[in-house]
Order: structure tokens, then C-alpha cells, then sequence
């Protein structure tokens, strides 16, 4: 199961974005190929049920639900806290208030670039997918990069994922084909921790 890197250039949709560019938040969408209209909003803590509900439909979606440990208690915390370590958008049915997609993102610094943001995930619920909703999410994410004055957003998708891949190409985002992710998990952690107790 492999993952592919993305970076994204924002002057590449928002050229004008050094000089002139403000974000809003938070504005309603249309799709006008599907009849629903739904907002993009910042999360808020009573959000937190449906976000880690969607992280969940993700971690099954990805093969990967046992690898899923995130409780409801530290989501909050971590998010909604008195210092917040993600910013998250969700977009919401205006008719069923249902929270149907999230795009969590977190700032993270590039010693080539500066500051940059990271995309952790792009989450549409299933029966949702299609309508136009993540692309939405993704211009928001890109939108929110922009007025934070990053060089750089950057995130990962499964090889497989070939829906997700087309789109972010669309946005001009480029695949790193070349590079791999490198992750240290808590058992990989504790390892080298008690190595250096010895």
C-alpha cells in the first residue's frame, strides 16, 4: 500500500495572493450539477463526533481501520483546546445541518520553503462523493494556505486512489513519484526509547 506525496503551489490558482488576498470565512457553496447546497465552515467542538465519525469512514475506506486509535476526548483537545495543534474545515448540508466532509489541516515549516501547510485529510462521506464537495474543500484549504502566506501544501494519497489523484492534478498539483513516506509508529517509538535508557 503505497503513498504519493503532493505539493501544491498556490500562486499557481492565486496569483495575486502576496499582495492583495484575504480570507473569508466562512461562505456557501453550490454545486450546480447537484441539487444540494452545503456550506464550508471552520469546525467547532460539537463538530467533533462527525469529524472523528468521518476519520473512521476514512480508516475503513483505506484498509486500515485497525490502525485507527484517535479518541473522541483527545480530537477534542487537540483541536478545540486552548492551543489548537490542527485547523479543520467541514461542509454542511444546509437542509440536514449533516456534516458531510472535512479537510483537517496543520502548519508545518520547510527548510526550503518556509512556512507551509499540511493537508492531513480530505474526507467525503460516500454517499456524498461526486458532487463536487471535496474539490470544494480543496479550494477552501488552498484559499486558507494563501491568506496564511505559505510557500508550500502538501499532503498524501493512497496509489490506488485514482479519483483523488485526477483531482489534485486538476488543482496543479504535482505527484512526487520519486520520494517515499517514512513514519515511526508508538511501537517503533517505545524501541528506540528503551535503546537509549540502556
Amino acid at each position: 500500500m503505497t503513498h504519493r506525496s503532493y505539493t501544491l503551489n498556490y500562486n499557481i490558482l492565486f496569483p495575486f495572493c502576496e499582495t492583495d488576498y484575504t480570507y473569508f470565512e466562512p461562505f456557501a457553496l453550490y454545486d450546480t450539477f447537484a441539487p444540494m447546497n452545503y456550506t464550508i465552515r471552520p469546525a467547532e467542538e460539537t463538530d467533533a463526533q462527525s469529524i472523528l465519525g468521518l476519520i473512521n469512514d476514512l480508516a475503513v475506506f483505506e484498509k486500515a481501520a485497525d490502525q485507527m486509535v484517535l479518541s473522541l476526548d483527545e480530537l477534542k483537545r487537540d483541536g478545540f483546546g486552548s492551543h489548537p495543534l490542527f485547523h479543520c474545515f467541514v461542509a454542511e448540508s444546509a437542509t440536514t445541518n449533516e456534516i458531510v466532509g472535512i479537510a483537517l489541516t496543520y502548519l508545518r515549516y520547510s527548510t526550503w520553503k518556509g512556512k507551509a501547510l499540511h493537508l492531513e485529510d480530505l474526507i467525503v462521506k460516500d454517499s456524498f462523493r461526486g458532487l463536487g464537495i471535496g474539490s470544494a474543500l480543496l479550494d477552501h484549504v488552498i484559499a486558507y494556505g494563501a491568506s496564511l502566506g505559505v510557500r508550500r501544501i502538501g499532503w498524501e494519497v493512497l496509489d490506488w486512489n485514482t479519483s483523488a489523484i485526477a483531482l489534485y492534478e486538476s488543482k496543479g498539483a504535482k505527484v512526487l513519484r520519486n520520494w517515499y513516506v517514512v513514519q515511526l509508529d508508538e511501537e517503533g517509538i517505545s524501541f528506540n526509547s528503551r535503546k537509549d535508557d540502556q
